[in-house]
């Protein structure tokens, strides 16, 4: 016995009488209820997700789309948002879209088939580029079923909620450090052109405004990728770099400073201070250990299923941005 059409057909009720039994709904009668328990406990039948969600307008079942898992903040925020919503009774269909306009597209709207309450996408990736409205257009279409979160990025529109770090002010905070700390050169080095990133380098360059300090453009450096090695590689050959600081947009990106510093012999802080993002295991793990800015993965996703059970609730009111600040640990890398 292991579906609950056999159960309804047993219990002589409506599979939908079968579904409010499980819930514990108020809406079937104690002598039902009693019955149908009854039939449930000798057939020993455990019911699924979908088996809940029967006839009650809701599969307590949360969509999360990502690029990749391979990233430490896609696979944090997920494990922190599969821990929220299991305390709240509910379950989670994961889907890593890669970076394709098309693939987002075909994940969402798988993810919408499987009739979800409602779906979170991880990621700025997610945000679009400033110039293109259009490429979000799936996501204001997704809203208009199920309501939709975006954690680390900002999509306008009806039933769409988002959470993201003040990245910008996090930023800003940390370069002034440098700056105030006697640094001129600082570089700033980024592997995406994502609305995370534009945010962190309206930061850079404000900080670097307000000090004085012209925005030299080959300072601001973008990578193809936040591989250690690639960064290390790639200053080595950069012989036109001259800089005295590096702002990085990760911990993995500030790794390869670290490993370019000590190629070259140059010591840290003394020669080059740096800065990563994310206070990742990384920023623990390297010698000497990275100053890195904490944008509080936890919390955000924590924030994000709490106004989401709040929606779901019917709740209308719910904040459309969230905006939570960011933490400057301060370790080996740097010596303000």
């Amino acid at each position: 016995m292991n579906n609950i059409y056999d159960i309804a057909k047993l219990a002589g009720v409506s599979i939908a009488t079968v579904s409010r039994v499980i819930n514990g709904s108020d809406k079937v009668s104690s002598k039902t209820r009693n019955h149908v328990l009854e039939v449930i406990e000798e057939y020993g039948y455990k019911p699924n997700a979908f088996a809940q969600g029967l006839g009650l307008n809701t599969m307590h079942t949360v969509g999360i789309i990502v690029p990749v898992l391979s990233d430490l903040y896609m696979s944090n925020a997920v494990y922190y948002l599969e821990q929220a919503l299991q305390e709240r009774g509910y379950t989670c269909l994961l889907s890593c879209s890669g970076f394709s306009q098309e693939q987002k597209e075909l994940h969402t709207s798988m993810l919408i088939d499987k009739h979800i309450d409602a779906l979170i996408f991880v990621g700025s990736t997610y945000s679009g580029r400033d110039v293109s409205r259009s490429e979000t257009d799936y996501i204001r279409a997704a809203a208009q079923k199920i309501p939709v979160f975006i954690i680390n990025g900002v999509v306008e529109g009806e039933n769409i909620y988002s959470s993201v770090c003040d990245d910008s002010q996090a930023v800003f905070s940390a370069v002034s450090s440098l700056i105030r700390s006697g640094r001129k050169k600082i570089l700033f080095l980024s592997e995406s052109k994502s609305y995370s990133a534009k945010q962190k380098l309206l930061g850079y360059e404000e900080a670097l405004n307000q000090a004085g300090i012209p925005v030299k453009g080959n300072l601001r450096v973008h990578l193809r990728n936040d591989s250690i090695h690639y960064v290390r590689d790639m200053l080595l050959e950069r012989m036109d770099l001259d800089f005295d600081a590096a702002m990085c947009t990760t911990d993995s990106i500030a790794c390869g400073v670290l490993k370019f510093a000590s190629a070259r012999k140059l010591r840290i802080p003394e020669d080059i201070e740096v800065i990563g993002y994310n206070n990742s295991i990384i920023s623990l793990a390297s010698e000497p250990e990275l100053s890195s800015i904490d944008n509080h993965t936890e919390d955000i996703c924590q924030g994000t299923i709490d106004r989401m059970v709040e929606r779901l609730k019917g709740k209308k009111d719910i904040i459309p941005v969230l905006s939570v600040p960011c933490t400057l640990h301060k370790r080996n890398s740097t010596d303000f």
